[in-house]
């Protein structure tokens, strides 16, 4: 049974499932989907979505946190998946998001952010959260900015060059 969580006007973003590999392998099997992703921009593998399932069920049970299943609301199709991770040696929350190619220029991502943005503030203790994309990655960047996200630094991460956002709770009420 899928834990739905969070619903948007269009969108409902629920947790994952070990039996759901098949879908993230599809999503992220997607050379066009995964090349910002890691450092040699390689599709991931059925064994690298096995593990990324894994943790992100082990993550949402242990901390709340953890990447979403995001469904269209008005017909049940997957459309990619945004949540939570924890990143570095610290388990800073970072927001995340991909969709698949035929749903870019939907809005999907910035809906699925902006509720994911107000979840993490309203359910949460976390006073601040990070987002960063690779700086070639031009839609991704702009829905951290669409959010409020303010931009920090670039940085290499997973072997990428990377622009760092944050967003703390105070920037809602600016």
């Amino acid at each position: 049974m899928t834990l739905d969580l969070i619903e948007t006007e269009r969108l409902v973003l629920g947790g994952w499932q070990m039996d759901q590999v098949d879908d993230l392998l599809r999503l992220h099997g997607n050379p066009d989907v995964s090349r910002y992703l890691k450092g040699d921009g390689s599709p991931w593998t059925r064994a690298e979505c096995v593990a990324r399932i894994a943790l992100w069920v082990d993550n949402f049970a242990s901390q709340r946190m953890g990447k979403l299943r995001v469904r269209r609301k008005s017909d049940g199709v997957l459309v990619g998946r945004a949540g939570f991770g924890l990143h570095g040696e610290r388990g800073e929350p970072e927001i995340g998001y991909a969709m698949f190619p035929q749903f870019h220029g939907n809005g999907y991502a910035t809906e699925a952010a902006s509720a994911l943005r107000d979840w993490i503030f309203r359910e949460t203790d976390w006073m601040y959260f990070l987002g960063f994309a690779d700086v070639r990655n031009a839609p991704s960047l702009a829905v951290l900015t669409k959010i409020g996200m303010v931009r920090t630094h670039v940085g290499a991460d997973h072997g990428q060059q990377t622009q760092f956002h944050i967003m703390h709770k105070g920037q809602l009420a600016a």
